[in-house]
């Protein structure tokens, strides 16, 4: 019998063992995985007097602004106009009326490409980096004050189209990058992300072409960790004394803290952030503890408008408010009451171009 029991307890031991490895894995995956994501799954119910109707989810319950795309086109979404279980009405501002019956992705970054997203011109040009070409959107303009956007992880260059509009009035060219790991980028050598670590590069190499192309003054915008990559390129790039200013919605300032969030948010204990990490570390090299904007200021700092809505679920907005409190960075911190991560356009569009607009007028 007490052969049995410890036969018993060692299996047990092993199955604990094994499950909190697998854990630490997939939570490691979460992190540095590339993802290319394909087709959404929501589904038009009706349309009439301007409105849409679709399938309710947590993303189409949600008020603001907001896109519903499929084969070959695009709608353009505001605010909820009626529930029902199951179904969400909204009103359509703008694009083309879908079918009932179509199905299609519901995003909060505008469709396609400047052309498609707001009638811009743009030409596509290729950004030298050291692992290879990688593709980048030009919106020309008449100022030598260049506005460069760099998405977050697993992001598409769209996500940073939004603020385009005032960029464009303003009249401050516009690129927007892809970097290693991207759909149409070179793979990094591992074929994993490495948080801002060595993606930064690329977006030295971004600045270099705009600066060939006469660009004299930066502005760098950057979205969840393209936040991170703007904040390591100006600790560790020569030429992040180009820079004039910087816009950061919703970054991933801290990556050990935006890892306890995400275990706190799939309800895994907290000692799987910690070991999610160390495998993120052995898998990639990358110290995460480095990649902290608040404790490890960049070396360079200019003026920052810092954008963050209140109910983040993948960086707690408290990160933004202590970095705004700090003291380190000249920072104007700006707080949404509406929308999920990078949803703050879209939870007040008029409240976000205003901003900006003011923002990068001090620099045009």
């Amino acid at each position: 019998m007490a052969y049995r029991l410890r036969i018993a307890g060692a299996v047990s031991v092993l199955v604990l063992v094994a499950a909190t490895a697998f854990a630490a894995w997939y939570s490691s995956d979460q992190a540095v995985q590339v993802v290319h994501y394909g087709a959404g799954e929501v589904s038009v119910l009706a349309v009439g007097n301007g409105t849409v109707t679709l399938t309710e989810t947590a993303a189409t319950g949600r008020p603001g602004v907001y896109w519903l795309e499929w084969t070959g086109s695009h709608t353009m979404l505001g605010d909820i106009v009626s529930r029902a279980p199951g179904r969400v009405t909204r009103r359509q501002v703008g694009g083309t009326t879908p079918s009932v019956g179509n199905s299609g992705y519901f995003g909060n970054a505008p469709p396609g490409d400047p052309k498609v997203a707001w009638g811009v011109d743009y030409s596509e040009i290729m950004v030298m980096t050291e692992l290879g070409p990688a593709p980048a959107w030009y919106v020309p303009g008449d100022s030598d004050t260049w506005v460069i956007a760099v998405h977050g992880r697993n992001g598409r260059r769209k996500a940073e189209l939004k603020p385009l509009p005032v960029v464009h009035r303003l009249g401050l060219p516009f690129l927007v990058i892809s970097y290693r790991n991207d759909e149409g980028a070179p793979a990094s050598p591992d074929g994993l992300l490495h948080l801002g670590d060595s993606e930064w590069r690329d977006l030295e190499s971004a600045v270099r072409t705009a600066q060939r192309m006469g660009a004299r003054r930066i502005v760098l915008y950057g979205t969840s960790m393209g936040g991170q990559l703007v904040g390591q390129f100006l600790d560790r790039s020569p030429l992040a004394t180009a820079v004039h200013s910087v816009i950061m919605d919703s970054p991933v300032t801290e990556m050990v803290r935006a890892g306890r969030q995400g275990a706190a948010v799939h309800h895994m204990p907290s000692f799987m952030a910690w070991l999610a990490d160390r495998v993120t570390g052995w898998r990639t090299g990358v110290d995460l503890e480095r990649l902290d904007l608040l404790a490890r200021p960049p070396k360079v700092r200019p003026p920052m408008l810092l954008i963050h809505t209140r109910d983040d679920e993948e960086m707690p907005v408290q990160a933004a408010r202590d970095l705004a409190a700090a003291g380190r960075w000249p920072i104007q911190y700006e707080e949404f009451a509406r929308g999920g991560h990078t949803e703050a356009w879209n939870g007040d569009r008029a409240r976000y171009d205003r901003l900006v607009h003011a923002f990068l007028a001090k620099a045009a």
